[in-house]
């Protein structure tokens, strides 16, 4: 590996964020900041729901629960514009006991005026289940997510004895304009990406599916030669398992940040003794 450049470690390094385009703004300027050139094609595209009427109930029926699960910034966001659309006072949210995956989670709750309860050790499911095990038997808990996800909390909690509402309050999708734009980028040998990112199974998913299955499958060779897969955790790095392509990058404390560390440690650290 080449030697770091203390002020650009990242430089002469292009890297292609695939975060949903109203996303990607805070992760493509870090990277730029240490000298990265990035390159963004969302991967996943942001949706309403079909429906908003199980959240609509759920929110004018939010007195009846007793924890609020909240699992990323976009459902924070998805479920505070129909609390605005509903003029639910904050006033009749407080008494929830609210958990946040992570930090940017947490972040986008309190930028709200609640207070979030608890933030579990590491950022994924199975690490939310373990910290509210012991506090749900007998409560009400409504968890707030996209269409599509995991049911490793539900699952838990209600083993656990709580009562668990699931609400979806978006849905992720691939983004069909950014088929073409991104075969063309993988098919440059001179501007294909040294890194590509990953923040979510979901953006995995709808990369294989943007490329092609075959192609994403093909580490190494064709339009994936000389590129590595970084993933912010371990949820993520599964789902690229899983689709054949292999993990070059992966951060050690799931977030932005830990992401961009990994992906600097990995391309510019010094090889040990």
């Amino acid at each position: 590996m080449r030697k770091a450049n203390e002020n650009h470690p990242l430089a002469g390094t292009r890297i292609l964020v695939g975060r949903a385009r109203h996303q990607a703004g805070s992760l493509s300027a870090s990277l730029r900041s240490l000298g990265a050139s990035v390159i963004e094609i969302p991967f996943i595209e942001i949706r309403k729901p079909q429906s908003y009427r199980p959240l609509d109930d759920a929110l004018k029926n939010i007195k009846s629960y007793d924890w609020l699960i909240l699992t990323s910034a976009n459902g924070v966001e998805a479920m505070w514009e129909r609390v605005r659309k509903l003029r639910i006072t904050r006033r009749k949210l407080k008494h929830l006991q609210i958990a946040a995956i992570g930090p940017a989670t947490k972040k986008a709750i309190v930028k709200h005026g609640l207070k979030v309860k608890m933030v579990p050790e590491e950022y994924v499911a199975e690490s939310v289940v373990k910290g509210l095990r012991d506090k749900v038997k007998d409560k009400r808990v409504v968890l707030i997510r996209a269409k599509v996800a995991r049911d490793v909390i539900p699952d838990e909690l209600r083993a656990a004895g709580a009562e668990v509402d699931v609400i979806e309050a978006y849905e992720t999708v691939v983004p069909e304009k950014s088929r073409a734009r991104l075969r063309a980028l993988m098919k440059n040998a001179k501007r294909r990406p040294h890194v590509v990112t990953f923040t979510s199974s979901s953006t995995v998913k709808n990369f294989a599916e943007l490329l092609g299955k075959r192609e994403a499958g093909s580490a190494g060779a064709g339009l994936l030669k000389g590129v590595q897969f970084a993933s912010i955790g371990p949820v993520t790095s599964a789902t690229l398992g899983e689709l054949q392509m292999p993990v070059a990058i992966e951060a050690r404390e799931f977030t932005m940040g830990g992401l961009i560390r990994a992906i600097v440690l990995a391309r510019y650290a010094e090889p040990s003794a």
